[in-house]
């Protein structure tokens, strides 16, 4: 087989993969003339080039996280889905608990919803999150130290890291730029890596809020696995198929009605 005829054959399967989202190795076997061995091989080519994902029988589309306009202007975004969302994850906050409330604009809905709460404390490296409990009389607002990355309002370095690692919390509640059922919890900004995987560290319970156009998807870099994950809280628009893969996982599944 010629390395043209081999190549236009890899493109054939791509686009196939793109349309249904799957193939199967003895559908392609059968629609290209070719030996499962030789679409095997073909797929391994594929997923070593991190277009898509072998499974048993066949192969899914790996799907790249696009990249992330600033916070700002995310926080005006899908706003029925984050708010509902952000509702549902403080609903899971009790009186009395102590929290790390991480960055992104999905958080800044959960602290909206935290207002009310009583004898409440929140960490948190995100300027946004501090501005929406900064009148809350029931909540005690921490403010971790570090170096602000601009478009996210957030506090990143060595700083923010060695003040997570001195503190221990009830739940953690993050968002997360890309969860893969697979690859794992994964980021676009390496940077921001290290602090992530600190905060991680500061308690078992993970709670991680993250809409539809989250899931399913692969960033650059390697956070943390997704069995890590305690708590999705997600919105109805997730693929039910996705949110029974994560189940099998033992992630609890909260999905936010609007």
């Amino acid at each position: 087989m010629s390395v043209s005829l081999k190549t236009a054959r890899q493109q054939q399967i791509l686009q196939a993969i793109r349309n249904d989202r799957q193939v199967t190795v003895a559908r392609l076997s059968e629609r290209f003339s070719v030996s499962e061995v030789t679409v095997r091989r073909d797929l391994s080519e594929l997923e070593e080039a991190g277009t898509l994902r072998r499974v048993h029988g066949g192969a899914v589309l790996v799907e790249q996280a696009a990249s992330e306009p600033p916070v700002v202007q995310r926080l005006h975004e899908h706003e029925a889905l984050k708010n509902a969302i952000g509702r549902a994850a403080a609903a899971l906050v009790r009186d009395g608990d102590t929290l790390f409330l991480g960055s992104g604009s999905t958080t800044a809905y959960v602290a909206r919803y935290l207002t009310d709460h009583k004898d409440l404390t929140v960490i948190t490296n995100a300027l946004t999150v501090a501005y929406e409990l900064a009148l809350a009389g029931g909540v005690t607002v921490v403010v971790t130290g570090g170096v602000m990355r601009i478009s996210e309002l957030s506090l990143i370095g060595h700083l923010t890291e060695a003040a997570v690692r001195e503190l221990h919390v009830d739940k953690v509640i993050i968002g997360m730029r890309a969860i893969s059922s697979v690859e794992g919890m994964t980021h676009d900004y390496l940077p921001e890596v290290m602090t992530d995987r600190a905060i991680l560290q500061m308690a078992e319970n993970l709670v991680v809020v993250a809409d539809h156009t989250k899931l399913g998807k692969v960033g650059p870099v390697f956070v943390a696995p997704t069995e890590r994950i305690r708590t999705l809280v997600t919105d109805s628009v997730a693929d039910g198929k996705y949110l029974d893969e994560l189940k099998a996982l033992g992630i609890q599944i909260v999905v936010a009605k609007c």
